[in-house]
C-alpha cells in the first residue's frame, strides 16, 4: 500500500532545500478485478514533502483513499535520514502506518504499523536528470488489531527518477521487497512497485513556470492483497491516470 514514491527525494536533494507536491490518481483496479478487489478505492490523493537540513533530510507522504461517499482510508510513511561518511551514504529511520474502512458496513481497520532502520545510499548523474536511492533495512512490525502478533522482518527499497525528452517526460518510481506473514502465520515474500510516467507541462513554450504534470501510475503487487473471492491469485496490476502539482 505504499503509495507514492519517494521519487522527489533524490532529485531535490541536489537542487533545493525543500519540495512538496500533490497527486490525484483515478484508480482502475476495481474495474479490472471486480471479484478479487471489490472494495478498492476509486481515487487516491497523495501529499508528499521533502526537506533538507545540515544533518540530513526529512521525507513523508500521506495517501488518502476515496470512495463515492468520501475518504475511506489514510496511510503515511515518515522517514529521516542522517548523512554519514562519504557523500551519498546515510542512516535511514522510518515509520509506516495508517487506517482504512470498507465500502459497505461500519467496519474499520488499522494497518499493522512498523518501524524500519538501516543504511541508505543516494546517487545521481552529472546534471541530476537521473537520481536513485537504495535502502536495506531491518523492519519491526508491532502488535496490531485483533491480536496480530509482532514480528521482525527486513526490507529492500529502491527509488529512481529520470527526466528526459528535453525535460518533457519524467519516469520515476519505487520498489519494495520484504518478508511478511500470511494469515496462517507462515512467512511469505512480498513485492510492491509503483512506476510512474509524467508529462511535464513546463516543457511547453510559454508554460515554463507551470507546476502541473499529467500522467499515469501502474501499481504492481505480489502477495500483498488477499482476494475477496477466495481465489489463489497473488499478482495484481492496478493502473491509474493522474495529475501532479508542485507546491
Amino acid at each position: 500500500m505504499k503509495k507514492i514514491v519517494l521519487t522527489v527525494v533524490c532529485t531535490v536533494f541536489a537542487i533545493a532545500a525543500m519540495a512538496q507536491d500533490l497527486q490525484l490518481h483515478y484508480d482502475f483496479g476495481r474495474n479490472i478485478y471486480p471479484d478479487e478487489l471489490p472494495q478498492r478505492q476509486k481515487m487516491t490523493l497523495t501529499f508528499e514533502h521533502f526537506s533538507l537540513d545540515n544533518a540530513g533530510s526529512w521525507y513523508y507522504f500521506v495517501d488518502m483513499d476515496f470512495l463515492k461517499d468520501g475518504a475511506c482510508g489514510a496511510y503515511t510513511e515518515i522517514s529521516r535520514e542522517f548523512n554519514i561518511g562519504k557523500q551519498g551514504f546515510a542512516a535511514h529511520v522510518e515509520y509506516d502506518g495508517g487506517l482504512c474502512s470498507t465500502k459497505v458496513g461500519d467496519f474499520g481497520a488499522r494497518y499493522q504499523h512498523a518501524a524500519l532502520i538501516g543504511p541508505a545510499y543516494n546517487g545521481h548523474n552529472k546534471d541530476f536528470s537521473t537520481t536513485y536511492s537504495i535502502q536495506l533495512m531491518y523492519k519491526q512490525y508491532f502488535r496490531g488489531q485483533n491480536l496480530t502478533h509482532s514480528y521482525s522482518s527486513c526490507q529492500l527499497t529502491g527509488v529512481w527518477s529520470t527526466t528526459f525528452a528535453n525535460k518533457a517526460l519524467t519516469f520515476a518510481g519505487f520498489f519494495d521487497f520484504w518478508r511478511g506473514v500470511k494469515g496462517n502465520g507462515h512467512g511469505q515474500l512480498i513485492f510492491a512497485s509503483e512506476p510512474q510516467l509524467w508529462y511535464n507541462l513546463s516543457s511547453i513554450k510559454g508554460l515554463e513556470k507551470c507546476p502541473i504534470s499529467i500522467g499515469t501510475e501502474v501499481e504492481l503487487y505480489n502477495n500483498f492483497y488477499t482476494p475477496a473471492n477466495g481465489s489463489d491469485k497473488t499478482f495484481f496490476v492496478n493502473p491509474t491516470i493522474g495529475i501532479k502539482c508542485k507546491l
